[in-house]
């Protein structure tokens, strides 16, 4: 399974939920699968999908699932041990671990080799970590985990691959001010 069929699976299943995915290839390839304005797509910072995730998520009380990449995730492990610290019931983090950095050209990441990224979620005190490296179970995961409260972290092993989506058609901005719109809470 390649990044983007992970991704249309994880959203076959996403309804309300607050969705946000790391920059480059991630981000363009779920406003391709199922653009909404739930979804926010990052257009820079990498490595903070999972910081951002988390602002979000002690923030609101919908569900939050970030969709992140190894590479991006190893940039930032601090991320890991600050999230399972606070431990907010309503995120969700998606690892799609592809061993290598796709958007810049699959150059590898650490955890081609012996970085396991599930065992440093669990290192860091997520106690709800799922490895995933096929369809099936992709499927029946997401769909389990969105009815829990529970801070979970699920490691999808994913293929590398070299497939190009056409960039988001959306101005920066708009992405912002629709998204604070469709997340903003109503007294």
């Amino acid at each position: 399974m390649n990044r983007h069929r992970a991704i249309q699976i994880i959203m076959d299943y996403i309804t309300d939920e607050i969705v946000v995915s790391n920059i480059g290839d991630p981000s363009k390839e779920l406003f391709h699968v199922k653009d909404r304005s739930r979804n926010f797509y990052m257009l820079g910072s990498m490595g903070l999908a999972s910081s951002i995730s988390l602002g979000i998520a002690l923030s609101q009380s919908d569900r939050v699932v970030c969709l992140d990449g190894d590479g991006s995730l190893l940039m930032n492990l601090g991320s890991l041990a600050t999230i399972a610290n606070h431990s907010p019931k309503n995120l969700i983090i998606i690892a799609l671990d592809n061993g290598a950095y796709g958007t810049t050209g699959n150059q590898a990441s650490f955890t081609s080799g012996v970085t396991n990224l599930e065992e440093v979620a669990r290192a860091c005190g997520f106690q709800c970590c799922y490895i995933v490296e096929d369809k099936k179970e992709l499927a029946d995961i997401i769909q389990r985990i969105l009815m829990d409260e529970v801070l979970s972290f699920i490691h999808v092993i994913i293929k590398p691959d070299d497939m190009k989506m056409d960039p988001i058609s959306l101005e920066p901005i708009t992405i912002k001010e629709r998204f604070m719109a469709a997340i903003e809470k109503q007294d």
